[in-house]
């Protein structure tokens, strides 16, 4: 969809890797001529960032490589665009980060990678929540930023949080990932969850009840880190606003099938 909106002409296919054969599929792939570059996905976004050279420092923070682009130089190199993809998601529809507080739950990889995009935006503070706090304080920690603070998933209520993000995969269980009770919602204007479905999530729902005006699923972040990968390989950027649709479409008919 973005080759044709910008006049590219090119071969987007999917090749399935053996679980202990990344590197060397990876490495066929790439040594093809005329090829740019690939997206990544679970399980081998460390096995990718072992693989290239990583500047990027989403991709440093995260410790995980979503895009792989051949340079002219011979070196293949990495990036992670999955949290410029929230961000991008977040301004396109509205939202203010600047200045604002914001709580992300879950210190996976999807967590890593959105916190120095987040905190480039301007985010006032960015304090992560997660079952076992000890792994919210690695992660914090390898941030190295002071605006990166840990709060225990019970108090998340003193973070009085404008945004709160949820990384976590809860919503695909119908589960919440945080409880919204006790003031936790008090400030809040956003809840975000990474996790995209045909209908609002329970965390979108439960939220929306609780009087917090905007709710976004992960659709719109999946298309957005894919806009700015493939703005990595071509130096074009497509539209996205007019795909987010398209490909909302397409998820609601596959679920429907399913």
């Amino acid at each position: 969809m973005f080759a044709e909106q910008v006049g590219e002409t090119i071969s987007y296919e999917k090749i399935l890797a053996p679980v202990d054969g990344f590197v060397g599929a990876a490495k066929a792939f790439l040594a093809q001529e005329g090829a740019v570059g690939c997206n990544v996905t679970m399980p081998f976004k460390l096995d990718a960032f072992n693989l290239a050279k990583v500047d990027d420092q989403a991709a440093k923070d995260a410790q995980a490589v979503n895009t792989l682009m051949n340079s002219i130089n011979g070196e293949v190199l990495g990036y992670n665009t999955d949290g410029v993809g929230l961000v991008n998601d977040l301004l396109n529809s509205g939202v203010e980060i600047e200045g604002k507080r914001v709580l992300l739950i879950g210190a996976g990889g999807a967590a890593r990678g959105v916190i120095s995009p987040l905190l480039k935006a301007g985010a006032a503070s960015l304090t992560i929540a997660n079952r076992t706090k000890a792994k919210a304080d690695e992660v914090a920690t390898a941030a190295s930023n002071p605006k990166v603070q840990v709060v225990a998933l019970e108090d998340i209520a003193s973070v009085a949080p404008h945004i709160i993000i949820n990384s976590t995969a809860a919503s695909l269980s119908n589960e919440l990932p945080c409880s919204l009770e006790d003031g936790v919602l008090q400030h809040c204007e956003v809840v975000y969850d990474m996790v995209y479905k045909n209908s609002p999530t329970r965390f979108m729902r439960d939220a929306a009840e609780l009087g917090v005006k905007t709710q976004i699923d992960g659709l719109g972040m999946l298309v957005e880190q894919a806009a700015e990968a493939f703005y990595i390989w071509t130096q074009k950027r497509p539209d996205t606003s007019d795909i987010v649709k398209r490909v909302r479409v397409i998820v609601e008919q596959g679920e429907k099938r399913n």
